[in-house]
Parts: structure tokens; sequence; C-alpha cells
């Protein structure tokens, strides 16, 4: 296919016929990028024995893929400036074929961790899915089309869980990734016949350096975060991975602000609008990973604990599903939000529903039904927040730098859920009842991890009401390429 697109249409012209198309196609990659991040999750108990391992080395087979996909979003967004978002797409949703592949003909630790490294290198299918959007369809659809794309994330999370679980009861766990890969070959195929290459091109010289001292930064920081719980807090490994993080990252910004062609425009980054939405992002990231935390135990445990509802995994899907359906139903009303009043006040309020909806989770915790409507009202705060963000890094940058950008604030959320991560494995260990010789968690170590998520969730809108709002309308007043004069240089 020609690798020639049509050009972006002026607002109030109708879109291209074929933009509907772009729209669903990337939509799907970016629902089958999301599968992979679950897909694994049924089977983690069972993996020391699937693959004749200690849990602590099987425990790299999560790991592996949040540290690759970490490396890989910021330096794939870039190269995606520069030689292509459609080609990195592609790219992309090869390297999750083939961890797939890898992983369903694996059977010992080496080879699954391999391939759930090369499925974690395809994490920027996002990111350039929306940034390739901005290229294609038009300034009057670009809203509502964002807010489907990041959608995306949360229907893949949401349907693969249930999906992965009834896999792995009824049929060998390979089958899992074998699915995984089939439909990574379906995207590669829609996303090679649908989805036109973009005329914005960056070219020059990739900045190495800077890729690497980020990724070295990002990989210290990120493992002293998710396993300073297993080495300890103050072990030696855990402090010196910290420190070492906090000294690359601050020689790598002095490099990228030196750089003629960095890897990430700090300057850029620093511009109140991107700055501001990339720390709501941070807030918003870790809101949303005490939902995915908090419903599967409490879901899971005993029903004798006094708060657990013995559910099984299966179950445990079942419940969240509509969450992903919520956000995808959610995400058309958000883009009407954001043509009348700018991704602004869209992420505000998506941000109070998402606190919203913790809030009723501390005193709605004894039912079934009680966490299906919790989870449906998170999701529908998440179905705005995901839409808002990527239409506000968009609005305050050049068309250029919209790959970069996107998968920057990407990873902003995915630190986030990684601090979650650690904060609340904290409290949990250290909250706790004892229910036949074990410690499990305590129920009121449940409610402040609920409440830290909303509190998470009041922080973004706090840091939301900081963003220019004029700044905030600029991606649905104007077409793409009339948003550059448009854009105010400062609030």
């Amino acid at each position: 296919m020609p690798d020639a697109p049509a050009r972006p249409a002026a607002a109030g012209t109708p879109a291209p016929p074929r933009s509907n198309a772009v729209v669903a196609v990337l939509a799907l990659a970016g629902i089958v990028v999301s599968l992979m991040q679950t897909l694994v999750i049924p089977i983690v108990p069972e993996l020391p024995k699937l693959l004749d391992a200690p849990a602590s080395d099987t425990a790299w087979a999560v790991t592996a893929t949040l540290l690759a996909a970490a490396v890989a979003t910021p330096v794939v967004g870039r190269l995606g400036d520069m030689v292509g978002k459609r080609r990195m797409l592609l790219t992309s949703i090869v390297l999750l074929i083939s961890g797939s592949v890898v992983c369903a003909l694996a059977d010992s630790l080496i080879p699954m961790i391999t391939g759930r490294a090369l499925q974690g290198l395809s994490a920027a299918v996002v990111p350039l899915g929306i940034s390739i959007l901005r290229d294609t369809v038009s300034a009057e659809k670009l809203a509502g089309s964002t807010a489907v794309m990041s959608a995306s994330l949360g229907v893949g999370g949401a349907l693969g869980l249930p999906t992965a679980a009834f896999i792995a009861d009824n049929w060998d766990w390979h089958i899992l990734f074998w699915t995984s890969a089939a439909l990574g070959v379906v995207a590669f195929v829609l996303v090679l016949l649908v989805v036109p290459e973009s005329e914005n091109r960056v070219g020059g010289r990739f900045d190495l350096v800077g890729s690497l001292g980020l990724s070295a930064g990002l990989v210290s920081l990120l493992l002293a975060v998710s396993k300073g719980g297993d080495w300890g807090w103050t072990s030696a490994t855990t402090l010196g991975l910290g420190a070492a993080a906090v000294l690359i990252l601050l020689a790598w910004g002095r490099w990228e602000l030196r750089a003629k062609q960095p890897l990430v425009d700090l300057r850029t980054t620093a511009k109140r609008q991107v700055l501001f939405t990339n720390l709501a992002s941070i807030a918003l990231g870790f809101s949303m990973f005490a939902m995915s935390l908090v419903l599967p135990q409490l879901l899971q445990l005993p029903e004798r604990t006094g708060y657990g509802l013995g559910r099984s995994m299966l179950t445990v899907g079942l419940v969240l599903a509509p969450q992903g359906l919520v956000m995808m139903v959610m995400s058309a009303v958000s883009a009407g939000i954001t043509k009348a009043k700018g991704s602004k006040v869209t992420l505000m309020i998506g941000s109070l529903i998402v606190a919203t909806g913790y809030g009723l989770n501390i005193v709605l915790m004894s039912e079934v039904w009680h966490l299906v409507l919790v989870s449906c009202v998170i999701g529908a705060g998440v179905g705005f927040t995901y839409g808002a963000l990527p239409a506000l890094i968009m609005g305050a940058v050049d068309p250029s730098q919209t790959g970069s950008a996107n998968s920057l604030n990407t990873l902003m959320r995915s630190l986030g859920t990684s601090f979650a991560s650690a904060v609340a494995g904290v409290i949990l260990a250290q909250m706790t009842t004892e229910y036949g010789g074990f410690a499990l968690p305590a129920e009121n170590g449940f409610k402040v991890v609920m409440a830290l998520g909303a509190g998470a969730a009041l922080a973004a809108f706090l840091l939301a009401g900081f963003i220019p709002k004029r700044g905030a309308a600029v991606m649905v007043a104007a077409a793409p390429e009339e948003a550059q004069e448009a854009m105010p240089v400062k609030a």
C-alpha cells in the first residue's frame, strides 16, 4: 500500500469515508495490545509449576513486560515521528506476534520471560495510533476518534481477563498465547491494508545516547519500585537502584537539553499544558491501579474472612468485563463534552467520577453487584480521562512531535501505576488478618488503598485545574495544521 495518506480535512469538512475504518482498525490494534497485559494474570499462580521454577523467578514474566514497555514506549514514539508512525505501528505488532509465539512454544522460564519482554515492546501501539489519528482524521471527528482509541486500552483489559480465565480453565495454557498471536496477525493485516502512513515526519538523526540513558534510568527506577517489596525497601539493591535512577535521569535530562535532536524535547514537556497533563496522568495511573488490585482480591478471598466473596478468577473477569464496555460508551460522551467545553473540563469531570467510584467502594464492598457497580463507575471516569489526556497533549505540541509526546504521556501513566503497586503492596502487607495460619490483607487495608485511589483522582482533578483553558480547546477548534498557529505560547 502506498505511504501517502489523504490530507486531514479542515474543521467543518466531512472526514474521508475511510476515516471510520482507520479508527476501527487502530482501536482493534489497541484492544489486541491491551489483551496482552491481562493474558497472563489467570496463570500467574500456576507459573512455578508450569515452568518448573521458583515463584520469585516466574514473577519476571510480569516484570519483564513492564520494563520492556517502559523502555519501548518513548523510543518507538520518537522513531514514529522520524521514520513514520504506521511503520513503527506495524513493527510493534510484529513484536507482539513474535513474543506471543515464543510464549506459546515455551515450557521453561527463559523463553517465557523473553516472549513476555517482546510482548511488552509492543506497548507503543496505542500512543502511535492516537498520533496517526491526528494526521488522518478531520478536526471535527478527532475528539471522538481519540476517545475511542484511548478506550481500547480498557476494553481489551476488561474483556481479556474473563477470556483468559476461561481458556486457562478449559484448555492448555499455551492456547492463551496462540490466541494472542492470531489476533496480532489479524491486526497487522488490517493496519497494512487500511491505515495510511503520515506525511508528518521530522527525519534527522536518532538520539541513541538519549534513548540508552532514558532506558537505563527507567529500568533502574522501575526495578527498585516493582521489586523493592521482595528485596526489602532498605536493602542495598533497592537503594542502589533508586540512587542510580536519580543520577542517570539527571544526566539524561542535561544531555537532552543540549542535544540538537533530543529523544524527548524537555522544553516542550515543560510547557504548562503538557507538564500538568503529564502530572495528572501520573496521579490517574496511581488511582486506576487501586481498582485492579483491590476488586480481584475482594472477590477471591474466602467468605469466612467476613469481607471476601470466595469467587473464582473467571467470576472476577466477568465482574470487571462491563467496565470496558462502559469505557467505550463513555468515550462518545466525553468527546461531546470535549467539543463543547474543551479537554480540560472532560479530564476534571472524569477525575471526579473516578474519585466517586472509590468512595462508593469504601462503603459498598460486601456483594458482587457492589463491585460491578463500583467498577462501572470507575470505568466511566476512566473513559473520560483516557480520551482527554491525548487531546490535551496534541493540543500543545507540533504535529511532528505527537508520537513522542503521546508516548511520554503513556509512560507517565505507567509510572503512576508502578508507584501505586509499590505503595499498595506495603499497605496490604502491613495491615493483615490471620486466616487458617496465613496472613491475609485486612478489610481496613483495602479501604485505605481505595481511599488513596480516591485521593490520587482528586489530585488529578486539582492538577488539571492548572491547565490553560484556551490551550485545552485548541485541538477541537482547529485542524492539525492550524493548531500550531492557534496554540498559545503562554497561559
